[in-house]
């Protein structure tokens, strides 16, 4: 992997992960670190550039989140985003304060000053601001660069020190010109040379997976969807007959998916991968009769998941590296790589459980988003109907059925999917659409079928469209289009009469339906 890279310090901004995919998008490797990482960590890292993220609270608060005045001297340039703005004023003698007006949403920023933070940037150009509290006094040595009306200092910078503050959010899509400002930053100010691109990734990634397995055998964890899959690749060109691979039909996969992920990866498919398919329906759905709450059913999964790997490590002989097609999402939003909430566990992310006999864990795309996982696949010549598959979460259909799993319900939910991604695909919206699926509610209510009563389930629909599967919106989709989908959905699976479609955004809400 190449060394150059500019790292983020996460202060409890919702975008923290989306800093850091705009940084890739300069071609420039990006990692995420809480603001409570040691100063000399973060100079043994040598990073090329730092960027302070956003965050909830008042930086002049007394348990606010803060870092030493020392990062500022590293002779490293630093970049701070509206709370990250905010603290490197407060710590280097600037005044932050309660904002007159507070600003929110999309806003013209004036640029006053030619700076290379806005080289090529329009002189007004609209930002996305949001803020209660607001910088009234730069620090010393500081010029102001940009304002709005309401925000005396939308920018500024102390050149000499390679110190520059905006208080706008650069990397959400309503900055029009945010990915701009940000290539200034990381390619001229940071001076970092564009290397991080996903060809040397993937040669990088198969000559240090061949020097770390040596002559070791290794277990995939192979579920079908684009990640896995991907890894499973990787291993399979990195150290060939060494792996084997293990596809789990936990009966929670989407209708015929089991069969198809066969007929790639089997003994008929197109990779010379060694191929066991585990038939687990009834084992998965016997550990979550009666579980309602979706947080328990994602551990039960995961921890049938380790188990049955562990059965099957047994018997093949012994295994020394289980593979896991964990991505970078997956270790920050389980709490591992910034300073965010804990929004999900991932039974693939934290380390492996004391009973598992396996020396260690190999996870070639955990420093990847999803895109780049995407462009991995192809480079790897994976087939593109594989590579662009909807997202599929490991725990798979037992998070997208509110309430407790039976197989009736996996039924249900099952049929009504097929149904929603066929019309989608039939009306040539797949290809504009970030993802779709069907979900099942826990609501059941009365309706008329013919001339009887009906008391069955509602189907939710859940499409998006997203660019990073960070944030998201509801995907407009043509009225006559779900008109068809409702009436096949009503029509065709049993058990279902009525169908919801999700109009929630991410946030506040996930892209999963649980």
């Amino acid at each position: 992997m190449d060394q150059e890279k500019v790292i983020v310090i996460d202060f409890g901004g919702q975008y923290n992960q989306l800093v850091a995919r705009r940084v890739r998008e300069c071609n420039v490797y990006c990692e995420i670190y809480s603001y409570r990482t040691d100063l000399e960590q973060i100079k043994a890292m040598n990073p090329k550039g730092i960027i302070l993220t956003g965050g909830p609270n008042s930086c002049y608060g007394v348990d606010s989140p803060t870092y030493r005045k020392e990062l500022f001297e590293l002779g490293i340039p630093v970049l701070g985003l509206c709370y990250g703005a905010q603290l490197m004023m407060h710590v280097l003698g600037g005044t932050v304060e309660k904002a007159p007006v507070r600003e929110y949403g999309k806003t013209e920023v004036t640029v006053d000053v030619k700076s290379p933070l806005f080289k090529d940037v329009l002189e007004k150009t609209l930002c996305w601001m949001s803020h209660n509290d607001y910088i009234s006094k730069a620090a010393p040595g500081f010029e102001i660069v940009a304002h709005t009306k309401d925000c005396p200092v939308a920018a500024a910078e102390n050149r000499d020190e390679n110190l520059y503050i905006i208080q706008f959010h650069p990397e959400v899509l309503h900055t029009e010109e945010g990915t701009k400002i940000l290539y200034n930053f990381v390619r001229n100010i940071c001076g970092c040379r564009g290397t991080w691109r996903m060809d040397s990734f993937v040669e990088n990634s198969i000559r240090e997976i061949r020097e770390k397995v040596g002559d070791g055998k290794v277990l995939c964890a192979l579920s079908g969807g684009v990640d896995s899959s991907v890894a499973a690749v990787i291993l399979a060109k990195a150290i060939g007959s060494q792996l084997t691979c293990v596809f789990v039909d936990h009966g929670l996969l989407r209708k015929n998916e089991g069969d198809e992920v066969e007929a790639v990866f089997g003994t008929q498919g197109i990779y010379e991968l060694n191929f066991i398919r585990v038939n687990a329906q009834e084992r998965f759905y016997n550990k979550l009769s009666g579980i309602t709450e979706p947080e328990m059913k994602r551990k039960i999964i995961g921890e049938e998941f380790i188990r049955v790997f562990e059965e099957e490590a047994k018997k093949i002989g012994a295994v020394d590296f289980l593979v896991q097609g964990t991505i970078y999402p997956d270790v920050v939003e389980s709490g591992l790589g910034g300073e965010s909430a804990v929004i999900k566990s991932h039974h693939n992310v934290g380390g492996l459980p004391d009973y598992v006999d396996f020396k260690e864990i190999i996870e070639p795309l955990r420093n990847l988003f999803k895109d780049e996982v995407r462009k991995a696949g192809l480079e790897l010549g994976l087939p593109e109907n594989l590579v662009f598959r909807q997202p599929f979460p490991g725990p798979g259909l037992g998070i997208r059925i509110i309430g407790e799993v039976t197989a009736n319900k996996v039924r249900i939910v099952q049929d009504a999917d097929a149904i929603f991604r066929e019309e989608v695909v039939n009306a040539g919206l797949s290809q504009d659409i970030g993802q779709y699926f069907a979900a099942l509610t826990n609501m059941r209510s009365v309706g008329v079928m013919g001339d009887e009563r009906t008391y069955d389930y509602a189907v939710a629909l859940r499409a998006v469209n997203t660019v990073d599967f960070m944030t998201a919106d509801a995907a407009e989709i043509p009225f006559e289009v779900m008109q068809k989908v409702m009436g096949r959905i009503i029509n065709e699976v049993k058990g279902v009469n009525r169908v919801f479609y999700d109009l929630t955004s991410k946030p506040p809400g996930t892209i999963e339906f649980e």
